[in-house]
């Protein structure tokens, strides 16, 4: 079998989900989307009379609105979703058992060893096809390639409902002519650097050297040259496979733009809390700590920085997170604000601090710890900071 590698993609995934258990939106204009009273009011997933609207997801509601007047808007139902995504990969699982998951509505198969059962990759794309829609009243499209990153491109290259075979003739006649931005991590950031060299298609990152692109784009200019040659030669990971947890993070887009110091540290502090607390229950301390920061204008920087020995508590990563964004000194209004803990190690072999006692950690360790037992019985409010009770009149402690 020439072309193995699968790339299933659930369309229009929510909209899809909410038209099930509400069909009389299936013929009109509806999107899924969150409070429209706040800032999470963008969204989620629009149908296809919505799409040709111009509808597009991540924008706000009013924005879409005045695009489509007509536009139903539904509420999310999470629960919904995840049946659905774990009804679908029992239907990819009878072919294979090599499926992995790259997002809620998204999976790679590899089906090299199923030939002999179900015959070649594009029959088995079909197969799968058939079955979602009869058994889920759902549609997919699938991409068939050699490779991960060309079965994804495949995926996205007709819908709904549809399969392509991108082969390895494909590549110059009709992938290298694609814009850059269907190239697998081509974000709007790396496509305005590539277009500031004068890359702008798939074929333009091929044909350059690749110490130019590492140059460029540092290590993500290696990835994206093998990706543009057809070079990807990550395995599908196994059904069961478990996933190692690299790490552990949390963001929040702001119900209004911020910009005063009292209240980007209120912000952190309750990210801080909540990553701390998921370390916790993993048996996790991290060694290093990033902070994402988003603008109104959605310019967005990321910055890090290591740790002097792993730790688990909110005031650790609280500090750390607020050095970082002193450092960078940009007199933004945030629109969003993202912490994440890396370098994760086991807690029980976690290498203490000489000055761990000195400055608090191991105690700040177990009084967060209880805390965690604490709320775990009596819900997640039942326990908070004085800080939370009157947060627009007081700072943190922590510079």
């Amino acid at each position: 079998m020439e072309n193995g590698i699968l790339h299933v993609d659930m369309n229009n995934f929510y909209a899809s989900v909410e038209c099930l258990f509400a069909p009389q939106y299936r013929d009109v204009p509806m999107a899924v989307a969150g409070d429209e009273k706040s800032r999470h009011g963008i969204i989620l997933a629009k149908n296809m009379l919505a799409k040709e609207k111009g509808v597009k997801t991540a924008e706000p509601i009013w924005q879409a609105k005045r695009k489509c007047p007509g536009l139903q808007i539904l509420p999310p139902h999470h629960e919904r979703y995840a049946r659905f995504s774990r009804l679908a990969k029992e239907i990819y699982s009878r072919y294979t058992d090599r499926v992995e998951s790259f997002s809620l509505d998204e999976c790679w198969l590899d089906v090299y060893g199923s030939g002999s059962l179900f015959g070649d990759g594009e029959q088995i794309a079909h197969s799968i096809r058939r079955a979602v829609k009869e058994e889920l009243g759902l549609t997919v499209s699938i991409g068939v390639s050699y490779n991960k990153v060309f079965a994804k491109l495949g995926s996205d290259y007709k819908k709904p409902d549809a399969v392509t075979v991108f082969g390895r003739e494909a590549m110059e006649e009709v992938i290298w002519k694609m814009p850059c931005t269907d190239l697998l991590f081509v974000g709007p950031q790396t496509a305005k650097t590539l277009g500031k060299f004068g890359l702008h298609t798939i074929g333009d990152i091929a044909r350059m050297k690749p110490v130019a692109m590492r140059q460029m784009l540092g290590k993500l200019g290696d990835t994206l040259w093998k990706y543009a040659n057809g070079l990807d030669d990550a395995p599908v990971a196994a059904v069961d496979g478990e996933t190692e947890v690299k790490s552990i993070g949390n963001s929040t887009t702001l119900p209004r733009d911020i910009t005063t110091e009292s209240e980007i540290r209120c912000t952190l502090l309750d990210l801080a809390e909540t990553v701390a607390a998921r370390l916790r229950k993993h048996s996790l301390k991290a060694g290093e700590v990033q902070i994402t920061v988003r603008s109104a204008d959605f310019e967005e920087y990321q910055r890090q920085q290591k740790l002097p020995a792993p730790v688990c508590d909110s005031q650790s990563l609280y500090r750390a997170a607020l050095a970082l964004y002193h450092k960078e000194n940009r007199r933004w209004a945030v629109r969003l604000l993202g912490l994440r803990a890396g370098h994760l190690v086991d807690a029980g072999e976690a290498q203490l601090s000489l000055f761990s006692q000195e400055d608090g950690t191991e105690r700040r360790e177990k009084l967060e710890t209880a805390v965690d037992v604490l709320r775990a019985r009596f819900g997640k409010d039942s326990v908070g900071r004085a800080l939370g009770l009157e947060r627009d009149k007081q700072q943190p402690p922590g510079r």
